[in-house]
């Protein structure tokens, strides 16, 4: 019988020093993982990097932090091949990378469309690429998408636009890695109480969003609470992994498909 069990496992989260990233990694290395690589995409975040290697080590694994910015194949493909020197070959493959603009469609230039399907896209095409040629037999891989996904809104074209196609990508790279037992899923969380939501948007649309889950009356802030989406994670990359395929929209009923 193959286990499925967290122990023991070697992990690779991109975007994973800071935010929800940084939670995921200390959770399971908290879950028995035995080795983790965390990525962080600039100088800037060399801090944050740090102070999660510093947490995993605590709990007991290894862990190595790696810096690039992954919006072309090279980058990703180097990245997967420092993680397998460092820790050896993954059997979890996170993604949280990605990047909002929420902006009218007829002000979004060329240049930012195109930064925006790089990180949300791009990179998360070449992350399952990356994933399948490196993850052992029977790993998970795991993908951040955005419960825009299921909903009828303006100004959001160019974030969930390109982050769209993550899941068809996780859709077929189900269907390509399957034969081995690698389950590959794809996660929608709401809007979350991070550093990288309220930038975005204007205080009517942060008070609105406080206000549209079905359970925001039941969060201390009305977002998403990142510590809400590391269960799945950890649920999707262990005992959950007959699930496979999916785009899975956790947002305390702020959308639903």
């Amino acid at each position: 019988m193959t286990d499925h069990s967290i122990k023991g496992k070697t992990v690779l989260i991109a975007g994973g020093t800071k935010n929800l990233g940084g939670l995921v990694a200390r959770d399971l290395a908290n879950h028995g993982a035995r080795a983790i690589a965390v990525h962080y995409n600039s100088a800037s975040a060399k801090a944050d990097a740090d102070a999660t290697v510093a947490a995993i080590r605590k709990a007991g694994a290894e862990a190595v932090a790696l810096q690039g910015d992954l919006t072309t194949a090279g980058a990703m493909e180097k990245l997967f091949a420092d993680a397998v020197a460092a820790i050896g070959r993954p059997d979890i493959a996170i993604n949280t990378v990605g990047k909002v603009l929420k902006k009218p469609i007829l002000q979004i230039s060329e240049a930012e469309y195109d930064e925006m399907s790089a990180v949300n896209a791009k990179a998360a095409f070449f992350f399952l690429k990356e994933a399948g040629k490196s993850v052992n037999d029977n790993g998970k891989i795991v993908t951040l998408v955005t419960s825009l996904l299921g909903a009828y809104t303006p100004f959001y074209a160019s974030y969930a636009g390109t982050k769209a196609p993550v899941e068809h990508f996780t859709r077929a790279a189900s269907k390509e890695f399957g034969e081995r037992g690698i389950s590959v899923t794809a996660i929608g969380p709401g809007p979350m109480d991070t550093p990288f939501f309220y930038p975005a948007e204007g205080a009517d649309a942060v008070a609105y969003h406080k206000t549209a889950a079905a359970l925001s009356q039941s969060s201390k802030t009305g977002l998403t609470d990142i510590a809400d989406i590391v269960p799945w994670i950890r649920l999707l990359v262990s005992d959950g992994w007959w699930m496979t395929g999916q785009t899975i929209l956790v947002n305390g009923g702020y959308t639903t498909k």
